[in-house]
């Protein structure tokens, strides 16, 4: 009787240990789970909860890894999998729409928006509308502030932006200089395989960034190119990209982001200029 007694209070001190270690120092509540072998650093879950409420993302946290799988299925998926998929509630397509409904060929000639990857075809962002006007540095989309790190090179061709939860292309120069039909349609048709991609993605997912989307990544204390320091991409050219927005006083023309400044403009449609496709944000 005396060694039954013994082995259950042995159990009831092993669960109280574990139960304690399943606490956070002040007592609030579960912490992340211990590290499973062979990995070595990972997200904790109050950095998923503040992505998902506040926007902000963080590098992984040295020293702290997770469980790779539930026990036995096979089916749960790890805190890197589910960080690498949050879409933030306070940030989730925070670039303004241009306002833009109609579409237009190249003559400026009004055409049915299906299936052209315009601007006026998605309409992609938040109201209220911010309309560009030309030529200036700030007319378009201003980034907002931001804490915490914007960018993440996801491995595969791809970066996200944290900040407006827009998926880039990482090869800003993957088709070289087109015309803005042109320009269209590469970004309608890239797919995984093409550009260092091997996301999964097929054509139709990517697009031609409205004017909006391709200047909120003008951080406009930089030059030479004008983006975020320490940012992720390549092939990144100093000069005018093609925009999906066509420039309504003008649809012959469509609007254009310079690089090395963020500077905004317009040109006929028959120019050109640099391909840079973005998916998301819709």
């Amino acid at each position: 009787m005396r060694s039954r007694l013994m082995a259950i209070l042995m159990v009831v001190v092993v669960l109280a240990v574990a139960g304690v270690g399943l606490l956070n120092a002040a007592g609030n509540g579960p912490v992340d789970p211990p590290n499973p072998p062979g990995t070595t650093s990972s997200y904790t879950l109050e950095q998923i909860y503040q992505r998902l409420t506040t926007g902000n993302y963080f590098a992984q946290q040295s020293g702290f890894t997770e469980p790779a799988s539930g026990p036995g299925t096979g089916t749960m998926h790890t805190l890197d999998q589910i960080m690498a998929q949050a879409q933030p509630r306070a940030l989730a397509k925070r670039v303004a729409k241009t306002g833009q409904t109609t579409c237009y060929d190249s003559a400026g000639t009004v055409i049915s928006c299906a299936g052209t990857g315009q601007d006026g075809q998605y309409q992609a962002g938040i109201d209220p509308v911010v309309a560009p006007t030309c030529c200036a540095f700030t007319n378009a989309y201003n980034t907002p502030a931001w804490t915490g790190v914007r960018f993440t090179d996801n491995g595969d061709g791809t970066v996200t932006d944290n900040l407006t939860a827009l998926i880039w292309l990482k090869n800003a120069n993957c088709y070289g200089t087109r015309n803005w039909a042109t320009a269209l349609s590469d970004a309608n048709t890239l797919a995984s395989g093409s550009c260092g991609l091997s996301d999964g993605s097929v054509a139709g997912n990517w697009r031609l960034p409205n004017v909006n989307e391709l200047h909120s990544l003008i951080d406009l204390t930089q030059f030479n190119p004008a983006l975020p320091a320490g940012h992720p991409f390549t092939g990144v050219q100093s000069y005018f990209y093609w925009t999906s927005t066509t420039r309504d006083v003008n649809p012959s023309s469509a609007w254009l982001v310079i690089l090395n400044n963020g500077w905004v403009g317009s040109d006929g449609k028959s120019g050109t200029y640099y391909v840079w496709p973005v998916r998301g944000g819709q």
